[in-house]
């Protein structure tokens, strides 16, 4: 008898908010090629010879400060979402695998595999395609299953960044914190540069062409800059807001490479200069609360907002397991369902 898995896939998180274990969380995540895109052994010395000797000592209090009753945010509100889409879909599997930390993709596939799924839907939660998130959990799976000698029909679940079951809630999510005089930021996780222009197999588009992520071509098509563009204006579309109502940045960078920019402190700074007191950020690209928003958005940056001279900083919450959400995400996943495997 066939039966479908889903599985639903996320960056990670530290299994405790400690030095130690902060340690081996970002070992293993910073190891990983797709996520620092440097040769081997430069890799093995600024990983293990740099940021290793320090950055845990200063991570650890800041997982501390958000860390809830049942662990680690996103940890909690990924198997809430997993929780809350079982219910809704129980003639299928559910099941959540982190690419970094526990529970392990791995143990998930073994869990699948021994509640005898026959069709299994790779599903990571990232609504934007990148090679850091999308590309190294779809790899790391397609290697586990290898491993095992596992073989279930596999369809891959894909970005998502426009498809309304997405943008409604999210845009939903977010018009109660507005009004006439707040200016609504849009936060997304940071990437290399590098990461976007290998995506350029014509090496003529990014980078090179003047808004190159707000023109939609084929070269860019799985550009992560276009796709939070995207993602972007079709927002405020939904929200019917002006030009000079909204910006666009992003966060969480990491070494001296060059990054998509603006930067999102750099933004909230000449937002500050431009006069404007009260400011909504929202952050997309994670479906789940985790350090990013909890404590780098919502602690960081509203302090250095208020030092800043800024009045008010209000920062959505990620949709979680909204149930407007989880009804989107349920119709995302029965549309792959239907989808024949070749």
């Amino acid at each position: 008898m066939s039966r479908d898995g889903i599985l639903l896939m996320n960056v990670g998180t530290p299994d405790e908010p400690t030095v130690d274990s902060v340690k081996t969380y970002l070992r293993e995540f910073l190891l990983d090629p797709d996520v620092i895109d440097i040769p081997a052994p430069l890799r093995h010395l600024l990983v293990r010879g740099i940021i290793l000797r320090t950055r845990p000592k200063k991570i650890a209090p800041r997982y501390d400060s958000i860390w809830m009753d049942g662990g680690s945010p996103l940890r909690v509100y990924t198997q809430r979402i997993c929780d809350k889409l079982q219910i809704r879909m129980e003639d299928s599997t559910c099941i959540v695998g982190m690419r970094y930390g526990n529970p392990s993709i791995r143990s998930a596939l073994e869990d699948l595999r021994n509640q005898g799924v026959t069709r299994l839907l790779l599903a990571p939660l990232f609504p934007h395609y990148a090679q850091a998130t999308t590309e190294s959990s779809i790899k790391h799976a397609y290697k586990q299953l290898n491993e095992m000698n596992w073989t279930p029909d596999i369809i891959e679940f894909g970005h998502f960044e426009t498809e309304d079951e997405f943008i409604v809630p999210l845009a939903e999510s977010i018009r109660p914190h507005l009004d006439t005089d707040t200016h609504l930021l849009f936060s997304y996780h940071g990437l290399p540069i590098s990461h976007v222009k290998r995506i350029d197999s014509s090496k003529k588009h990014c980078q090179k062409v003047e808004n190159c992520c707000e023109i939609a071509c084929d070269a860019n098509a799985l550009c992560y800059g276009r796709h939070c563009s995207e993602t972007t204006y079709s927002v405020v579309e939904k929200l019917g807001l002006g030009q000079d109502q909204w910006s666009m940045s992003y966060q969480s960078r990491l070494g001296p490479v060059k990054w998509l920019e603006p930067s999102t402190t750099n933004k909230v700074k000449e937002l500050v200069e431009r006069g404007i007191k009260k400011i909504v950020v929202v952050a997309p690209a994670f479906l789940a609360d985790g350090l990013e928003t909890l404590e780098e958005l919502d602690i960081e940056l509203r302090e250095d907002f208020i030092e800043m001279g800024g009045e008010e900083l209000i920062v959505v919450k990620c949709l979680n397991d909204n149930d407007q959400w989880i009804d989107g995400l349920e119709s995302l996943v029965r549309k792959r369902l239907d989808v024949q495997v070749a």
